[in-house]
């Protein structure tokens, strides 16, 4: 009816052409905004229900995911909330096509077809493997850090451009760093600083579960302490606001107090400067 030929059947398996790719993202995207709007018109009568689809980084997730699910569930039984982990670029790109309604990652992104809501803060800290020359130090600057010792994530994670950033290295430092680490675990990164070899930095609420001897192997920056924010994001044009401040709030009610506000703190940036 359309007068456009949307797959070709010629290919096996059958694949959609140029013309169909662009009508089934538009496809997506009406059934997306039907969902909504029948969300938001059970909102507007007061009830806080129907669906959202969530995203959030990896380096987020496992510590936040814990407490944040359960409490959701728990204060809001008519909402079915949809989580999936994924890396800031495809956060930022089902977002725009509205295959995500929100997430939450680092900002900030400086992206004007999405809106940010800060929801706390958290201070980058060194965490050595023993007898690293750090640990004589009570703060560390960024030129204490050495590439040849710096653990990282994988391409892919903000989180590793935010490190490369605070650490101020050249991308010829970057490739002399340990970088051939190919996945995206902060924990894996933990487990081999503990095997005695260099050391990694790591966000605040990853420190959280160290144990006596672990703890004194941490060393925090000179103030102004970096740090990174951690907001919910959403497309620009995002009708459900009650949704959106509920979601806020449960966030800020897991994270300890003292990370919803950090006032004498230096942002990281997510992109490379």
């Amino acid at each position: 009816e359309l007068g456009i030929r949307i797959f070709d059947r010629s290919k096996k398996p059958v694949i959609p052409t140029e013309e169909g790719k662009a009508l089934i993202a538009q496809a997506r995207r009406v059934v997306g905004e039907a969902r909504r709007l029948k969300d938001l018109s059970a909102e507007l009568k007061g009830e806080l229900k129907g669906s959202l689809q969530l995203g959030i980084i990896p380096t987020v997730a496992p510590y936040l995911l814990p407490v944040f699910l359960p409490r959701s569930m728990d204060r809001y039984p008519g909402l079915h909330l949809h989580v999936t982990e994924l890396t800031t670029d495809e956060i930022v790109q089902r977002l725009k096509n509205h295959q995500l309604d929100a997430a939450i990652l680092a900002t900030p992104l400086h992206d004007a077809a999405l809106d940010e809501h800060p929801l706390y803060y958290e201070e980058f800290v060194v965490y050595a493997a023993p007898h690293q020359s750090v640990l004589e130090k009570r703060f560390v600057l960024p030129e204490d850090i050495r590439p040849d010792e710096l653990w990282l994530l994988e391409e892919g994670h903000c989180l590793r451009m935010q490190v490369i950033n605070l650490c101020e290295l050249q991308r010829s430092d970057a490739q002399k760093a340990r970088l051939a680490y190919n996945a995206g675990s902060i924990e894996t990164l933990k487990k081999i600083v503990d095997m005695g070899h260099g050391l990694t930095i790591l966000p605040e609420l990853a420190i959280a579960d160290l144990n006596e001897e672990e703890q004194q192997r941490l060393r925090f920056f000179k103030p102004p302490a970096p740090v990174r924010e951690i907001s919910l994001v959403t497309w620009r044009y995002y009708a459900r606001e009650r949704l959106l401040e509920a979601v806020a709030d449960t966030v800020k009610g897991c994270v300890p107090p003292g990370l919803l506000r950090k006032p004498n703190a230096r942002r990281v940036p997510v992109a490379q400067e």
